[in-house]
């Protein structure tokens, strides 16, 4: 026979006290400070109940909900053309396309230090450019941290870099709490010199299409993915795999 609580038997000996003493009054008495008793008993052990099974769920699942689920995109669109966004709004994209066999575009963006970097001198190297709305949004944070994190996936020679049209103070405090200090970030937040010139600036929204970028040694543009809805991921995998074939053809 399971033993009861210790304020269910403190319970019983006060109803059995007040049963010996008096008549209705007792036990009416006695049934009210009893109900009170067990309302208490078993409101407690829901709150225990909750605090156990808070922390059992926060334990298990509290560290994976820093990382949501974010789909995938193979997919890809032309710059020039059109985006979703949450798969109803529909998007254009604004300025001159770029394409698969072109050259990277010749402008001048600014670094986390304020400080002018003509594009074009970055050629040289390969270059893998993630092009980001954000590094603000959950998305783009997602696809900046693939690019610092899993950086064990490209060869050394392969460049990285990071364009989007946050302001440098942004991108600046985002390297700081990272560390991706090995990843060069650029802003197009001047006058979006960089989207007007590729075909990737999104109408309404003025942000940078989500798009990865592969570019040769002699600055022409060898793999570009326009992700169609902007909620998803570029195929990074994808990406990397075309740099390092990039590289292994020196």
């Amino acid at each position: 026979m399971a033993c009861a609580s210790p304020e269910l038997a403190q319970a019983n000996m006060f109803l059995l006290e007040c049963n010996c003493k008096c008549p209705v009054k007792a036990n009416l008495i006695s049934l009210i400070q009893l109900y009170r008793l067990i309302k208490e008993t078993i409101m407690k052990r829901l709150l225990t109940t909750y605090v156990l099974a808070t922390l059992v769920l926060t334990t298990l699942f509290g560290c994976a909900s820093h990382v949501p689920l974010i789909p995938v995109d193979d997919r890809s669109v032309s710059p020039g053309e059109s985006i979703t966004r949450g798969g109803k709004t529909t998007l254009q994209l604004l300025g001159d396309p770029v394409s698969v066999g072109g050259q990277l575009p010749d402008v001048t963006l600014v670094d986390i230090n304020l400080k002018s970097v003509d594009l074009k001198s970055q050629v040289g190297d390969v270059l893998l450019i993630s092009i980001v709305p954000s590094v603000d949004t959950d998305v783009c944070e997602r696809q900046t941290h693939i690019l610092g994190e899993e950086s064990e996936q490209l060869s050394p020679a392969v460049k990285r870099i990071t364009i989007s049209r946050d302001l440098p103070f942004a991108q600046k405090r985002f390297v700081d709490e990272t560390g991706f200090d090995d990843i060069l970030f650029l802003s197009d937040f001047q006058k979006a010199d960089f989207g007007q010139s590729s075909g990737l600036l999104v109408d309404q929204i003025y942000l940078l299409a989500r798009t990865v970028m592969v570019v040769d040694q002699t600055g022409v543009i060898r793999y570009l993915q326009v992700v169609p809805e902007i909620s998803h991921l570029p195929d990074m995998e994808e990406a990397f795999r075309q740099a390092n074939a990039l590289v292994g053809d020196q």
